[in-house]
């Protein structure tokens, strides 16, 4: 047995005090447990550049979510039937609806026009976009498993209904790390309204904490407490920092390397790297002014989602991995239209439509399209039959989002809808096979993308997931 004096005792121990406290932070954000794989292109930076499985069309990913669920047969999946049996009972069986009150058949409020040479129709809800047909790669045969917000946005986000799993956004920077050193690899940013399921829907759930999503807020000061404590020197900073990182190195030579230490440690550097980068980022002032007009940062009714839109197009630009854009509150819910369907589409339609051509337009002239993948929807549809007289139900059953660069093949409408926009009936998209879809374009098999947690290997996609082939280039 080993007897150690006092001073012994003291000396070989000295650091263990902030190694103490260290291992209750790991032990606090999952990085301390012992079967959990943080590199998986073998670097103890979670944060560092890591090489995809085969050679990716993808670099980095967009979300534009919108919140509620948009009308898919108002949007981008024209239903001329609707208009026929407007204002009369529904001709076709329907399902439960989450509120059960069922009106008549409810026809478009808008017309849609064909845009670009692909002549792909989109409605007078989205001018703007319509100007970027060229470029998407609409799915009308999505389906989702859930028809209410809460579990629909789990299951939107992280393959599964349930709370706690990794979100889409931390498994590609698990398996990508980011190109960015000075800001996260995972950025959410918000406009003042957080989805119903709350911040669980970009979070990391199994895998390290360090990939969880970073959310910033709207306007010029987007992360709290970033601003270093006032009465102090850069030069007195400075040496602290010096300082810090002369203990750390003295420890790794002393006690070897420890993968989560060194994890928690760049965490942490990233941290005071924010200092700088996240300020310079938020920071408009050396955009043009055509650049800023573009993106709507002149006009009230754009000017939040135009600047989100912006920031991210600044972020890719920096090399962060994935970005995900939240919709604002204008009064009506989101998009969650149970009553009031033209004024509240009408509304949120505004907020996005010119910030985000502005986006998919500022990306392709900056080269950078081809290797960002941008995706645009809500968790579900909405009913081609009225809730009430003027509103739409949730409709899990068949909707539409949009797919733009990133080595999709823009101009083309994959999947169908029935007559009515009600159920997907040719070439059905479930959410696992759109992250199956979002995986491959960033060059990974997404059944090889694995963690193992609880004795099997966990993934995005669980069980499931095909690639859809029909959108890629």
């Amino acid at each position: 047995m080993l007897h150690l004096s006092r001073r012994d005792m003291l000396t070989r121990t000295a650091n263990g005090f902030g190694a103490a406290a260290l291992a209750a932070l790991l032990a606090d954000d999952g990085r301390a447990s012992e079967d959990r794989q943080d590199k998986p292109g073998g670097s103890a930076d979670p944060f560092a550049p890591k090489k995809p499985q085969f050679p990716a069309k993808a670099k980095s990913v967009i979300v534009l979510f919108m919140d509620g669920g948009v009308s898919q047969v108002d949007s981008f999946d024209p239903k001329p039937m609707l208009d026929k049996f407007n204002g009369k009972p529904f001709p076709a069986k329907t399902e439960p609806t989450q509120f059960n009150n069922v009106g008549n058949t409810l026809g478009s409020p808008w017309k849609f026009k064909k845009y670009g040479q692909s002549g792909l129709p989109v409605s007078d809800l989205f001018p703007h976009i319509g100007e970027c047909a060229d470029d998407l790669a609409v799915i009308r045969s999505m389906v989702a498993n859930f028809p209410e917000h809460t579990n629909a946005n789990y299951f939107y986000h992280s393959g599964s209904g349930l709370q706690g799993r990794p979100s889409m956004g931390a498994w590609v920077t698990y398996g990508l790390g980011s190109e960015c050193r000075d800001l996260p690899g995972f950025v959410v940013l918000g406009s003042g309204m957080i989805p119903p399921g709350g911040i669980d829907c970009f979070g990391s759930g199994f895998l390290p904490a360090a990939y969880q999503g970073s959310m910033f807020r709207h306007g010029a000061h987007p992360v709290s407490d970033l601003t270093p404590a006032g009465g102090q020197s850069a030069k007195t900073t400075a040496a602290k920092r010096d300082l810090l990182r002369n203990l750390d190195k003295m420890a790794k030579e002393r006690f070897g390397e420890n993968d989560a230490f060194e994890a928690a440690v760049a965490n942490y550097e990233l941290s005071f790297r924010m200092q700088t980068a996240v300020p310079d980022l938020a920071d408009l002032s050396k955009e043009t002014e055509a650049t800023k007009a573009m993106y709507g940062l002149d006009n009230k009714q754009t000017e939040v989602f135009g600047r989100q839109c912006l920031i991210a197009r600044r972020m890719v630009e920096k090399g962060v991995r994935f970005v995900e854009l939240l919709c604002q509150n204008l009064g009506h819910d989101r998009w969650d239209q149970h009553s009031n369907l033209k004024k509240g589409h009408e509304d949120n339609a505004r907020a996005v439509d010119k910030p985000i051509a502005a986006l998919l337009k500022d990306l392709k002239q900056r080269n950078l399209l081809d290797s960002t993948l941008v995706v645009w929807g809500g968790e579900f549809g909405r009913t081609p039959m009225a809730q009430g007289s003027d509103g739409r139900d949730h409709n899990p059953h068949g909707f539409s989002m949009w797919l733009a660069g990133g080595g999709t093949k823009g101009g083309t409408v994959h999947g169908e809808t029935d007559e009515f926009g009600y159920h997907a009936i040719k070439d059905k998209v479930e959410v696992h096979d759109l992250h199956a879809t979002m995986l491959h374009l960033l060059g990974f098999d997404h059944t090889k993308l694995t963690y193992r947690f609880g004795g099997r290997d966990m993934r995005l996609t669980d069980v499931h997931g095909e690639v859809v082939k029909g959108v890629l280039a």
